[in-house]
């Protein structure tokens, strides 16, 4: 097994990380300056589908180079944390229009807003599940210090 990448494989993550950078560019000098919750439902929606590359990362690099493998799962990890933290982030936003803030207990119901702001607490529940499965409550709790120990 290679440890490249083919050449002819067109490499996408430099487009997305130009694009937040020209997102942000654009739009935080003049924008709102409180964070809308569709923008946080965007960079939640973005988080995840980093955590699943790491992810599909870490377990391909694992098998072949167990340290490298190892710091991937730590930034695995770190994203979903801070993806844990971007949904907490939605839901004690004010709702548009009204200003009300939903109970923290209908997230986890499944049901607290309904569609079709209900895709951000699919996602979260989705990959929470495989959080659950692949992580140890150590690791999502330990404090990062930069320092991962093999």
């Amino acid at each position: 097994m290679s440890r490249t990448a083919s050449t002819t494989a067109q490499d996408f993550v430099p487009f997305a990380t130009a694009a937040l950078d020209f997102h942000r560019a654009l739009n935080l000098p003049g924008g709102p300056l409180v964070t809308t919750r569709a923008e946080l439902d965007a960079l939640h929606a973005h988080l995840i589908s980093l955590h699943d590359l790491l992810d599909a990362h870490s377990a391909r690099t694992g098998r072949l180079v167990p340290g490298e493998g190892g710091e991937l799962r730590a930034a695995r990890t770190r994203i979903w944390q801070a993806a844990d933290h971007l949904h907490t982030a939605y839901h004690v936003a004010p709702r548009p229009g009204s200003g009300d803030v939903p109970e923290p207990e209908a997230c986890q119901a499944r049901l607290p807003e309904g569609a079709p702001v209900l895709t951000i607490c699919q996602r979260h529940q989705r990959t929470a599940h495989l959080v659950r499965r692949r992580t140890t409550p150590a690791d999502l709790h330990a404090p990062f210090t930069g320092l991962i120990r093999h």
